[in-house]
C-alpha cells in the first residue's frame, strides 16, 4: 500500500510539473525569403563560373523547405543537393568537413547515417550566436568543393539576417 502511495505522489508531481513547464517554444527557422534568396545566390555563382547545379534548402527540422532544379542539370542532381544539405543540417557542419572527418578512423562510423553523405556542397545556415538553423546544398558542379564555394555564395546573401 505504502508502495502505491509513493507512486500515486511521484506521477501526481510529474503531472503538476509538466503541466507547469508546458509552454509553447519559441524556435528560430529559415524564413521561405531566406531560402530562396540562398537559392538564388547559389545559382548565380554557379552559374558565373560556368556550372549547372540543382539547390535543395533544408529548414532546421531537417525538412526540405526549398528546391529548385537548375537549367540542364543531371536527373541525380536535385537527390544528392538533398542528401548534401541533409548532412550539413544534421550534423552542424559543411558536408565537406563532414567527408573530411569521416575519411578514417572511427570518425567513418557516421557515414551510415542514413541520408548523410561525405562529399561537399552542403552547408549549414547558422545564426551568428551559433545555431544551426538549416542548411543549403548544392549539387552538379564538377566537384564538392565548387559546389560548397556556390552555395557560401548563395547563404552570404542573407548574412545580414543571420546576425
Amino acid at each position: 500500500m505504502r508502495s502505491i502511495s509513493l507512486a500515486l505522489l511521484v506521477s501526481g508531481s510529474l503531472f503538476a510539473a509538466s503541466a507547469a513547464q508546458a509552454q509553447p517554444l519559441t524556435e528560430h527557422n529559415i524564413s521561405m525569403g531566406m531560402a530562396i534568396a540562398m537559392i538564388q545566390g547559389t545559382i548565380e555563382q554557379c552559374t558565373r563560373d560556368g556550372y549547372k547545379v540543382s539547390v535543395v534548402v533544408i529548414d532546421k527540422a531537417g525538412n526540405v523547405m526549398a528546391s529548385l532544379r537548375g537549367d540542364g542539370t543531371n536527373p541525380h542532381t536535385m537527390e544528392f543537393a538533398k542528401m548534401k544539405a541533409y548532412t550539413a543540417r544534421t550534423r552542424g557542419q559543411s558536408s565537406l568537413d563532414f567527408m573530411e572527418a569521416t575519411a578514417s578512423g572511427a570518425g567513418a562510423m557516421l557515414r551510415q547515417i542514413p541520408g548523410v553523405v561525405a562529399i561537399g556542397g552542403g552547408v549549414p545556415v547558422k545564426l551568428g550566436s551559433g545555431e544551426t538553423i538549416g542548411a543549403v546544398g548544392a549539387s552538379g558542379a564538377p566537384g564538392g568543393e565548387k559546389d560548397d564555394a556556390c552555395v557560401k555564395a548563395g547563404i552570404a546573401k542573407v548574412a545580414d539576417q543571420l546576425k
